[in-house]
Parts: structure tokens; sequence; C-alpha cells
């Protein structure tokens, strides 16, 4: 089977970094959630500018990667593989203007549109896919979240718990048929029986599209926070042991966890259950919050600027998606480090 790997990351985060204050003081800052675990703040966040598009961040997060391998080999990918969250035109991925602004012809551009806060895993499933089973050599994979400078920065929505929580920026993988840093294995589940359980709300009823006076919000309520809580605290757990079983390690062999990182509740109850101490399971989420999908890609290009992944290192990737509808990890064999 051909060898497929993570050969390189990169990452960019818009703006100067935004307070806490910037929700908690705002008035009428108060919701019956907030004293919630859910929903404990973090210190900083970033936020996409009022005109900054997913396709403007990707660009950007691109860059470091022309710098390290080229022009000519990026804009050679033969696979695009791009999730955006928040989509910037009803209908249309950012996937075809990724391609235009970065002057790419892939064979392969798929707007991946499921998955959510777990998108890099499946996307680096996707693009292993298709490169072991076509012609496909080079693949670049894509997670912009756009949706904390935009969403949750609506008047009515700023006041609640949630909107503090979310942070913009963007992650990218450069994924190649080489022996790089060998993507070792990827265990993903689709759990059909929570699709659905992600809503959003509006106060007068209307459907999301419709024009009315109310702002759209995520429709958190106690009983669903509490059914996130239960199957986020398992499934990552699950995802990440059933792979280490199959690659015949122990979960605490990881040398690096990095998991999407909703809030610290569960980041440090997936280490717990995983038996990795802290210092082993990386996070961003004071300085970044929850970058949903773009949390692993980032955090991971910071964690290998600062030099805290180290050459041959077990590298595990893992997380959930919205209420649960998703699982997944991956195991990369880690030779990638740059200083």
């Amino acid at each position: 089977m051909t060898t497929v790997s993570l050969t390189d990351v990169a990452s960019y985060l818009p703006g100067e970094p935004v307070p806490a204050a910037f929700y908690t003081e705002y008035p009428g800052a108060e919701d019956k959630l907030r004293s919630h675990p859910m929903f404990k703040v973090p210190p900083l966040r970033h936020h996409v500018a009022a005109d900054e598009t997913n396709a403007d961040m990707v660009e950007r997060a691109v860059q470091p990667l022309i710098e390290r391998h080229g022009k000519a080999e990026i804009r050679g990918v033969d696979v695009l593989l791009v999730h955006s969250q928040l989509p910037d035109l009803p209908f249309v991925g950012a996937g075809t203007e990724v391609a235009r602004r970065l002057g790419l012809n892939p064979e392969w551009l798929v707007d991946v549109a499921n998955a959510g806060c777990a998108s890099f895993v499946y996307m680096v499933k996707l693009a292993r896919q298709i490169l072991t089973t076509t012609d496909a050599k080079t693949a670049l994979i894509c997670n912009a979240q756009s949706a904390a400078g935009q969403w949750f920065t609506q008047s009515e929505v700023r006041r609640l718990a949630q909107a503090s929580i979310p942070g913009d920026g963007c992650g990218v993988g450069y994924v190649t048929t080489s022996a790089d840093s060998p993507v070792l294995d990827v265990e993903t589940r689709h759990i059909g029986e929570y699709a659905g359980d992600m809503t959003v709300a509006v106060d007068d009823g209307r459907k999301y599209w419709e024009p009315g006076e109310s702002q759209l919000r995520i429709g958190f309520t106690d009983s669903s926070v509490a059914k996130v809580l239960a199957r986020g605290n398992r499934l990552v757990p699950e995802v990440v042991t059933d792979l280490c079983r199959r690659l015949g390690v122990a979960t605490t062999d990881i040398d690096v966890l990095i998991t999407n990182q909703p809030n610290r509740t569960f980041l440090r109850n997936w280490r717990e259950a995983l038996q990795l101490p802290a210092e082993r399971h990386l996070n961003t989420f004071d300085e970044y919050g929850n970058l949903f999908g773009a949390a692993m890609p980032i955090t991971l290009d910071r964690a290998i600027r600062s030099q805290q992944i180290e050459d041959g290192d077990l590298l595990v990737l893992g997380g959930f998606a919205h209420a649960g509808d998703f699982a997944g990890a991956v195991a990369v064999r880690w030779h990638g480090g740059r200083g």
C-alpha cells in the first residue's frame, strides 16, 4: 500500500487578540448557562475582520507552505479539500475560490460540509484514500473557521454564554505520497442517531434564511448541553483507544495528543480517560478559544514551531463534531520538525 504522509501544516490567525471582556462586560451579558462548565470563558480569541472571508484566511495560511515547499509544488496539488465554518455564500463552498486565489488546478476538489470540529481528521482520511487509489500524489486540506467574529458578535447573541467561547482562524495541511511523516491509521465514525441534535434557534420561529427581527443562535438548552457533554466525554477516548488498539500500542504510548477544544472540561476529561499527562495533550484554548475544525492544524502548527513535538513522536489527532454525529482520530509518526 502506498505510504501517505502529513508532510506539513501551517496556520493563520486574524487580527489582534480579543479579550473576554468584549463579551462579559457587554450590556445585558447574562445567561443561565454561563456558569456551566461547557461555557467557561477563555481569556482570548481572534475575530475575522468585517470583510475577511474564508478564502482570504486560507490564502494567508498557505503562504508558509509555499515558502517552504515552493510555489510550483503547492500550485501542482492534485487534491484540494476545504471545510468552511461559517460559509461565505449560500450554496457555494470556498474551494473553487481558494483554487483561483492560489492558482491551483486540482483534479479533485471537495468542499467538506460534515465532520465539523473533527473535519481535519476526516479530510486526512479522504486525502489518504484518494492518494492511495488514484494517480494523485499531493493534497492540500484546509480548515477555515470564521463564525466567531461574524455570527457570535451579533448584538443579541453576543450577550449569551455561547458567544464568548469561539475564536476564528485557519489551519492547512499538506499531504503527500511519501514516508516523511506517515499516516499510520485513521478511525472515523458517522453516528446517524445523533444527527439533527445540533440545532439553531430564532425567537420568531422563522426559517434561518427568512427575513425577521430575531438573530440566529445555536439552540443550546440544559438537556442538550448535558447530552453533548456525555457524548463528547465518551466518543473521543473511544476512537483514540480503538485507533491505538489497531496499531498495537497503549494510549499511554501517545507522545502528543491534539484534539478539538470545545472547553477545558472536555480537554481534562479526555486526557484523564486516556491516561495522559497535561504536557502531552496540547491545546490553544486559552489563547484562541474554540476554533472548531481549525483547532487541530492550528495547534499542531504552533506545537511544531515551539518545538513541542520531537522527531519520531507518535502524534494522534482526535475529536468529535456537533452534538456527536461524527468522531475520528488519526495517528501520524512525526518526522516533520521545522525548528
